[in-house]
This record gives structure tokens, sequence and C-alpha cells, in this order.
């Protein structure tokens, strides 16, 4: 049968009593990396989602680099406490400056996948490779923040602006360096210039600043070097965690805008993890024949098949039995899927063994 998501080994934390605080400052953080951005984050999806909640946020995106992997625990930890979840993933392309890309909507979450997918399809194993035209394809319904770092120009702006519209928006932070000040400016007279709207983000990499030690291990061993030797790998400070509303506030000070915008964005997305279900593909039966009974014709055949002389009364009960029980939770497309994968397989010498309730079944 198909599973129930796993009991992850580590529970995701509730809010033990901590009511979030009344802050007059909405705010949404719109950058946000788990510990499923690999030796990147520093912190527990529910860490960040606990912690967003008692500091009073609007809504919080989790935003792993190039994966989805971190948002289902975020979703789990997010219902938990009242908090809303944006979905969505930091996009690298090879050719583009990296962008943060967020679903609207179902379709959008569709297409993000298929985006990730692609990606790392193409390259080896923890790689991804994506260039703009493949995020020019998928673009629909999606919301793009991109970052600016140091070589972002208002031609790199208009490229993203010309795909994504008045969806496209530039992510900036303000972590306490020496020129901040001077580098915000910049980055908003060139965000003008490509006529795309500031909006503010910590790029938060943990959900406190106690966690900066761990980062930096973890930034450590992605460089294969000792946090002694980090040099220009080593964040300056740790102010890479979720911060108050006010001290975003603080912060932007003289793009209160850009604060704003943080909710604006949250507004925009209505997609939740609740609404995806099982899909299966229709092409598993021929066209004259349901599912179901294209199943109960595949069952009948290999009972004959493995009992030449007669199916044995006690089979032939339980084959009925399970039949039914299939029939009443809807699950004979899971039954056709598996079938099908262990056809091919079969048909191309590979090992395949079941496991679960269903692979001991007598339909199986």
């Amino acid at each position: 049968m198909p599973d129930p998501p796993p009991n992850s080994k580590r529970r995701p934390q509730r809010s033990n009593g901590v009511v979030a605080v009344p802050c007059s400052v909405r705010y949404a953080e719109l950058q946000c990396k788990t510990n499923f951005s690999f030796l990147e984050g520093a912190s527990h999806a529910d860490e960040l989602v606990q912690k967003a909640t008692e500091l009073g946020y609007t809504a919080l995106a989790i935003t792993d680099r190039n994966t989805l992997a971190g948002v289902v625990r975020a979703h789990v930890a997010a219902k938990s406490a009242g908090l809303k979840l944006l979905i969505g993933a930091e996009i690298t392309p090879v050719d583009a400056l990296p962008v943060i890309l967020l679903a609207t909507d179902r379709n959008a979450y569709g297409r993000l996948c298929r985006l990730i997918t692609l990606g790392r399809t193409r390259a080896e194993k923890g790689k991804c490779q994506l260039f703009l035209s493949d995020v020019a394809e998928h673009a629909e319904g999606l919301i793009a923040c991109v970052a600016p770092f140091d070589r972002v120009t208002c031609e790199s702006l208009q490229a993203y602006r010309e795909l994504f519209g008045d969806r496209t928006y530039l992510r900036v932070s303000q972590h306490l360096g020496p020129t901040d000040s001077q580098s915000l400016a910049e980055w908003a007279a060139i965000a003008e210039e490509a006529g795309v709207p500031l909006v503010a983000s910590n790029d938060v990499l943990y959900h406190t600043p106690e966690r900066q030690p761990l980062q930096e291990v973890l930034t450590a061993t992605r460089n294969h070097t000792t946090v002694a030797e980090l040099g220009g790998h080593r964040f300056s400070n740790a102010e890479r965690s979720l911060k108050s509303p006010i001290a975003m506030r603080a912060l932007f000070a003289g793009y209160p805008e850009a604060i704003a915008r943080t909710c604006e964005i949250a507004d925009r997305c209505h997609f939740s993890l609740d609404e995806l279900k099982y899909e299966y593909p229709e092409e598993l039966s021929p066209h004259d024949l349901t599912p179901l009974l294209y199943l109960e014709n595949l069952t009948w055949a290999g009972a004959i098949t493995r009992y030449p002389q007669g199916v044995p009364p006690k089979v032939r009960t339980l084959i009925e039995h399970e039949l039914s029980l299939i029939r009443e939770l809807k699950y004979e497309a899971y039954f056709l899927t598996v079938w099908d994968l262990v056809r091919f397989a079969r048909s191309r010498g590979i090992l395949c063994q079941g496991r679960g309730s269903a692979a001991n079944s007598a339909v199986c």
C-alpha cells in the first residue's frame, strides 16, 4: 500500500506553549535555508518555524539551494504552530544571478519541481545544472526574488524582469558590514533603473546566533579545511539568524517599502502542501478498461498462471477480499504502477524486491 509520510527520526518540535510575540511590524522572511542545504544551513526546519512563530512573523519561506527537501518537515511544524509557510527554493543558474523562486499556487509548485528535477538529472549526484533558459520555461506562476551579490547589473535584473514581469524583486540583506549602507544604495539605484522593486531578507542560515559556530564547521567541511583556516569563507558575524520584525525594520529604516513588500509577496502565495495527493499515470490501463477492472484481469490471469490446476478456494477468497479492499481504498493505480515498474525491471534483468504489506498480498 502507499506508505504514509515517514516519521522523522527527529520529531518536529511543537511550540511548547510559546505564544507568538505581538508585533506592530508585519514581516515575512523570504530566504531561509535548513540543514537540507547540505553543509550550509545550520538549523532544522522545525527550529526555524518555531523561532519565526515566537518572533511574530507573518510568514516564513523555506528556500533550500536547488531542492525542496526541507519543506515537508517545515510544513508539519508550520501547521502545528499556525504559521503561514511559503514554499520555494534558491535556484542557481550557471549563466545568471541566483534567484529565490516561490510558488504562488499548485501549478507553479509543479513547475518548480520539474525545474529542479531537470537540473538534478543533468548533473552528477548532489549537484544541479540549470540555465536561465530553463528558468524561462518554468517561470509561470513563480515569484522571483533575485539575489544581488557583487555582479548585479541593470541588464542582469532586466533578464529576470522579462521572464517574471511584476513578480520580480531584488532581494537585499543587511548584515552590519562596513559597506552595507553603500551597497544597499547601489543596489537600490540599479533596481530603480531596471524597474524592479527592492524586498528585504536576512539570508537566514540558522534560527539563532548561537548556531554560528556550527555553521562555520559546516562551511569548513564543505571547503575541505579547518575552521581556523576558513579565511574569506567565514562570515564576519552571526547576523544570518532570524531577527525580530522590529530589528529588520531598523536595518532597513531608509527603505521601509522593502519590509512591507515581504508581506506583499507572502499574500501572493497561496500554495500549501496540503493540496498534494497521489497522482498516477493515466496510461497504465487500456483506454477501454478502468484501472480497477484492468487490475482485476491481471490478477486473475496471474492466479491461473500460478495455479494451473485451479486456484485453491482459500487463495480465491483472499484475492476477492484484497480486491474489495483495494477498490474501497482506491489503490488500484498504485498496484498498477508497481506492476509496471516490476515488469520493466524484469525485462532488463534488474533485480527488484517489494516491501511493505502490499508485497505480501495475494494480488501482488
